[in-house]
This record gives structure tokens, C-alpha cells and sequence, in this order.
């Protein structure tokens, strides 16, 4: 899968380390290489909860059949 700026994806497993959990939607803010993207995930508030280099094997695309939902989080 080839991503671009801007392109909404989906964490595939939790990551403790960064406070995101499997399911959680971020946006890519830059490609860094073809296998690894900076994401940034915000709360539903606009606030940057995180913002972190992930390989592609961490992420998917978003689909039709994703439901969002909300969960809260405690600041790191």
C-alpha cells in the first residue's frame, strides 16, 4: 500500500508506548519513506494526542465497514 499526506489510517495493534490503542484513526502528515509515514492522532476535541513514525505494518487504510467510535484517553 503506497500512502499519501493526508490519507486518514488505522493503528492495527495497541501501542502502550504512544497511548494508542488497535483501532485508533490518524491522519499522515508525511511519507518519510515508502514503508514508513509520521501520523498524528487527535482527540475528538482538535488536540494532538500523538504524533509518531510508524511503519506501514502498523497501519491500514480506512474502509467502508469502519465504525468510529471514542474512548478517552489519560494525557502521557
Amino acid at each position: 500500500m503506497t500512502y499519501r499526506e493526508s490519507d486518514t489510517v488505522v493503528v492495527v495493534a495497541d501501542l502502550p508506548a504512544q497511548g494508542l490503542k488497535r483501532g485508533d484513526l490518524g491522519a499522515v502528515v508525511r511519507v518519510l519513506a515508502p514503508s514508513t509515514v509520521e501520523v498524528e492522532f487527535v482527540t475528538a476535541s482538535g488536540h494532538t494526542r500523538a504524533l509518531v513514525t510508524l511503519g506501514i505494518d502498523k497501519i491500514r487504510p480506512v474502509t467502508r465497514d469502519d465504525l468510529l467510535t471514542v474512548r478517552p484517553t489519560v494525557a502521557a
